[in-house]
Formats: structure tokens, C-alpha cells, sequence
């Protein structure tokens, strides 16, 4: 290890133990709102524009952070803009403050992501030891905030903060991507707001934040919506609220799963077929640090060599980018927003996010809408839900949104429904066994044991030759040498599933010491139906992985181990007459890594389950 990553590694460890131990009097904090103004334009307890954005008043500052990211011997200082009512000078109100920080602003790199294709996979050589025994900154424009957040917000009496994250934009430093530094750099900005932090204007004049009341919303989409999911787990004091949508909550669970190398996807056809295949932590770091190229290159080093895209295991460089551990901190409301269809920051981090929300009383409210990545499409009711919070928790508006129903969720058809929770009250895990009558002819899914004879089947790893949801999802009822089908009878009613599905599988690699693991949860019409399958959820474990997500243990090859891993969560109703489809591969072409085909794995369907969460059940 070089002596500036030993220097990075002493830097970091002492700002995590500070802020590890739940913040006192964090759930009297929770309780605590600030008191309506006198001069706030209500109706039907949702602020009005009262304030001409004309007359608003913008400002680019520099705040003092507590990092030194980039190890120059100074602390860094990071950029923000901000726009707030021209009354604040005129007639001395004090605001609120929604506060957007982001790494995107400005100036981004030219990243190549890394390879996916291999010959066989590269953790291929971990097998048992019998078996090895045998061998400079740009000139900043004009002032004038980028996007809609001042045109919506401030009119309404709020201050508008854009941020620039550490080793970002015109902010000094290097990019640290979802450590504490990135995330202490980010509550700088509070810190300034609330009169604990320094700042200076671009003369270089100090600047206080007089004009706000200290109270914070933070917000954003995907990187910008996770780092108030950061910020927030350090319990900091006036950040009332944050809004995190198709946020991350552990950075392992973007770019892995279950201690395999897997890529977040675009949901887009712009980006190609391939999506972000390739992309990881050093990847990021590159594309946004822009002209720090070399300057940063002791950081975007650490992050290949300990992201370890050879086994994927978690480890402590994981678990500081992992803010589930560190949830009991959390002393602002959330309103968590995500896309059930969302395959770049998948399902699984608002789930497990909301999890813990839930287990330590965080005042919380979700929305799931049907799309991808982003927030709610063609809708003002998200809106109007959205200022209503902010009123409620900024300016301390009683308007009732703390007693509505904490879920809305979103169907295919584009129509919401509102639930008293998530996953939806009466959901209850019910356990499908796999059954099979031939060793090559497709299976079934059936909540009793299967009766007759009970084959193993195999199949043929397609590597990188065939697109899963293209080659390997339709035709549920034909064999396919490269995958195995299990199917349901048609359902006799519909069949509500919310939550987290699993599937246990009792399987061999019989020719390899590495395999992927994929199994997809799939809707398919009754037998002969002729309508497009519609994938439902999914999810991915490495088969060295079964004990542990951090670390790998060789298997032998033709040995028969039990795989149980977690799908992507979702909230998706299978309607009556369907049959609920489980097909089972090895590589997924569009998230895992790529060997050549050829990997022979056998499934034991009689000692193999997948387990849903469903609303009502099957029977």
C-alpha cells in the first residue's frame, strides 16, 4: 500500500467512530417543526407563489468543509449557488432552504468502463486447493442556477441551494464516491446554513447565511438523491427532511450482488445493450472529476484495487460506502421515491433503505412509480404530495400528510393506489417447489410436494452469445438447452406480490470452479398464450458466495450446494388466468460478467423453492 493510501485509509477511519453512536435527543429532533410564518401564502395547506422569482436574490459561495479529500494539506472548500426571495433582503424574512448537492454540475470526464467479456470468469482460479494443486480549473460562468428547483421553490418562499460535490465541478478536491468524506464535504453546506461552518463569496469575503431560518430539505435524483441519504446518517442538526429519489443505500448493491460483479442497467435504449456493463467505483470517480485527472489518480487507484471486481466480495471499502449500518443515526423524515422498473439503482436500495427506516421509527412516506430510473412521469398529484411535505416539515404546516397512508404505488396502467404500508399489510412469504417430470422438458412451480418421478436438469451457460430477456425468457413451454422453465397452473385469481421474492436452488457446476447464478420471476399468459412474457424481478448470486457476501468459497466441481439469494423487490399483481413463471440461467448478458459458453450446470428441482410475498396467497 502506497503512503498516500495508508494517509486516506488513517483520514477516514476516525470520522466514521464519531459518528457511528445515534446522535442525542434523535428522536425528540424527529418531533420537533418549525412554526408557520405569519407572511407564508397557504392554500388548503399547500404554499402558494407569493414571491416574484424576478426580484430573487442568487449567490455563488465556497464553504468550508472539514476533509482534505485530495491531501493537499488544506480543507477543502466546496461551491454552491443559491437563489433566495429578494424579501429576505427587503423585508429581512427568513426561509427555508431546499438544498440539491450533486457531482454532475460541470466539466465531466471521458470514462471507459471495464471489460465484462472473459474466456471463463476471473474468479475461476479460487477452486480447491486439490485442484490447484495440479498447476487546473476552468473560469466559472455566469451565475445563474441550472433546472426548475428555483422556479418551483422559491417563488414559494423557500431558498434554492445547488451544490458541487468534493472533487467535482468548481469545488476543490478529489471525488471520493460515497465515503464519509464525500458525505461530511456534502454537510458542510448545512453546517454553513445552520451557523457552524465558514463561507466566502468569489471575492473572497466571508458570508453568513443570515436570511435562513437553518431548516433544510434536501433532495435529488439517483447520485444527487443519495447523498442526502449520506448526509442524513450523520444525524446532522437542521436538516429537517430528505427526499431521495432512485437513490442508493449501499454502494455494494449497485455495482454487486451477492458477491458477484454486476452492472446497473440504463432502462434506455440510447445507451445500447449493453447499459453501464463495466462501470464501477474508479469508473464514476473518472467521469466525474473531470480535468483532476492525474491529481486524483491515487484515489481512483484505491478504488479499482479495493472494489475488487475479481471476487466481488464485500469488505470494508463496501461497508464505509454502506449507509443501511448507519440508519440508526438518522434524524430527519425521508420520503423515499423510486421506480419499480428502476435497473440502475435497482429495487433493492429503496427496500432494504425503507427496512431500516422502519426499524428505528424514521418518520417516512414511499412512492413507487411504474417507470425506470427517475422520478414520477405525468403526474401533478407526486407534485402537489411533494410540496406538502416540504410545508410540512420546513415551514411546519399542519396539513395532515403525516396521517394520510405512508405508500402510493403505482400499476402499469398508470393508476395509483394508496396503502398503509410497504410492502402492502398482508403480504405473507408463500413457498413454490420446482418440480419437473423430465430431465429436458420445462418444469413446474406448485405450493404442495410434486408427486412422480423427480430428474435433475441441466443446462448450458450461453455466456455472452444470447440477450436473457430476448432468447431466454419467451416460450415458456418449449426446452431450451440454455436454461430451465417452471411455471405455475394458471392462476385461479389474482396474485399480489410485495416485497422481497428468493429462490433456493440445489444445483451443481459441473465443469467450472466459477458460474454466475441468475433467476428471473417472469408473468406469462395460460399455455398457448401468444402475449409477451413480462419480466417481473430478478436477481443474481456468484455460486463461491453461498456462505457469505464476503467471502468466496471454492466449490468442487459436480458437487451439489443449496444457492438461496434475494430477487429484486416489487410490487407487482399477476392477474387471474397468467401462470407465475421462475427461469433460471447462469449469465445475464446485461448485468453480469461474460464468460464464453460452455459452463454445464445442473438444477436438483425436488429440493429447490422460490419464495414470494404475496397479498391473499395462492390456495
Amino acid at each position: 500500500m502506497s503512503r498516500r493510501l495508508v494517509l486516506l485509509t488513517a483520514a477516514v477511519v476516525p470520522l466514521v467512530t464519531t459518528l457511528v453512536g445515534a446522535p442525542a435527543g434523535a428522536v425528540a429532533h424527529r418531533e420537533q417543526r418549525p412554526t408557520p410564518p405569519s407572511w407564508l401564502k397557504l392554500e388548503n395547506g399547500v404554499s402558494q407563489p407569493q414571491f416574484d422569482l424576478a426580484n430573487a436574490v442568487e449567490e455563488t459561495l465556497f464553504v468550508e468543509t472539514s476533509v482534505d479529500s485530495d491531501l493537499d494539506g488544506r480543507r477543502d472548500r466546496v461551491r454552491v449557488r443559491l437563489s433566495r426571495p429578494g424579501e429576505t433582503e427587503t423585508q429581512g424574512i427568513k426561509v427555508p432552504v431546499i438544498f440539491e448537492h450533486s457531482p454532475y454540475r460541470y466539466n465531466p470526464g471521458d470514462a471507459e468502463n471495464h471489460n465484462v467479456d472473459f474466456s471463463v470468469l476471473p474468479q475461476e482460479h479460487i477452486q480447491p486447493r486439490a485442484a490447484l494443486a495440479g498447476g487546473g480549473q476552468a473560469k466559472a460562468p455566469v451565475p445563474d442556477l441550472p433546472g426548475s428547483l428555483d422556479n418551483y421553490w422559491v417563488p414559494r418562499g423557500y431558498a434554492v441551494v445547488l451544490g458541487e460535490s468534493i472533487g467535482t465541478g468548481f469545488s476543490d478536491g478529489c471525488p471520493t464516491i460515497g465515503d464519509m468524506k464525500e458525505t461530511l464535504g456534502t454537510r458542510a453546506v448545512i453546517d454553513w446554513l445552520g451557523g457552524r461552518a465558514r463561507a466566502w463569496d468569489e471575492a473572497g469575503e466571508p458570508v453568513a447565511a443570515d436570511w435562513t431560518t437553518g431548516d433544510v430539505g434536501m433532495t435529488g435524483v439517483s447520485y444527487n438523491g443519495t447523498l442526502p441519504n449520506q448526509v442524513a446518517t450523520t444525524g446532522v442538526e437542521g436538516l429537517r427532511t430528505i427526499v431521495p429519489v432512485s437513490a442508493i443505500s449501499s454502494w455494494y448493491d449497485y455495482y454487486r450482488a451477492n458477491g458477484l460483479v454486476r452492472a446497473p442497467h440504463s432502462n434506455a435504449s440510447a445507451v445500447g445493450d449493453n447499459g453501464f456493463q463495466g462501470e464501477d467505483l474508479d469508473v464514476l470517480a473518472f467521469y466525474v472529476e473531470g480535468p483532476r485527472l492525474e491529481h486524483c489518480r491515487f484515489l481512483t487507484d484505491a478504488m479499482l484495487q479495493y472494489g475488487d471486481r475479481i471476487t466481488g466480495d464485500y469488505n470494508d471499502y463496501w461497508h464505509e460506502r454502506d449507509y443501511l449500518h448507519r440508519a440508526r443515526n438518522v434524524t430527519a423524515s425521508v420520503f423515499v421515491v423510486h421506480g419499480l422498473e428502476d435497473y440502475n439503482v435497482m429495487p433493492r436500495a429503496f427496500a432494504t433503505w425503507w427496512s431500516q427506516l422502519e426499524r428505528y421509527d424514521v418518520p417516512r412516506k414511499i412512492w413507487l412509480h411504474k417507470d425506470g430510473h427517475g422520478g414520477p412521469r405525468g403526474t401533478t398529484d407526486y407534485q402537489r404530495t411533494l410540496n406538502r411535505w416540504m410545508d410540512h416539515w420546513l415551514f411546519g404546516v399542519d396539513n395532515g400528510i403525516m396521517t394520510e397512508p405512508r405508500a402510493d404505488v403505482q400499476r402499469p396502467d398508470g393508476t395509483y393506489h394508496k396503502y398503509a404500508d410497504w410492502p402492502v399489510p398482508g403480504a405473507r412469504k408463500t413457498t413454490l417447489r420446482l418440480g419437473a417430470t423430465s430431465a429436458t422438458e420445462p418444469g413446474t412451480l406448485s405450493v404442495g410436494l410434486p408427486s412422480g418421478p423427480r430428474p435433475r436438469q441441466s443446462f448450458v451457460d450461453a455466456g455472452r452469445e444470447l440477450d436473457t430477456d430476448v432468447a431466454l425468457l419467451p416460450n415458456p413451454d418449449d426446452a431450451n438447452p440454455n436454461r430451465l422453465v417452471y411455471t405455475s397452473a394458471p392462476l385461479a385469481r389474482p396474485a399480489h406480490l410485495s416485497g422481497t421474492p428468493s429462490v433456493s436452488l440445489r444445483a451443481s457446476v459441473n465443469n467450472r470452479y466459477a458460474a454466475n447464478l441468475t433467476a428471473v420471476v417472469v408473468d406469462y399468459g395460460p399455455v398457448g398464450s401468444t402475449a409477451a412474457p413480462v419480466m417481473v424481478t430478478r436477481g443474481w448470486t456468484d455460486v463461491q458466495n453461498r456462505r457469505s457476501i464476503s467471502r468466496s468459497t471454492p466449490i468442487q466441481q459436480g458437487a451439489e450446494y443449496t444457492f438461496t439469494w434475494d430477487l429484486e423487490p416489487d410490487d407487482y399483481v399477476f392477474p387471474a388466468g397468467h401462470r407465475i413463471g421462475l427461469v433460471v440461467v447462469s449469465t445475464d448478458h446485461d448485468f453480469t460478467l461474460r464468460p464464453l459458453p460452455g459452463t454445464e450446470l445442473t438444477v436438483n428441482p425436488a429440493r429447490s423453492t422460490l419464495s414470494l410475498p404475496l397479498v391473499g396467497g395462492l390456495r
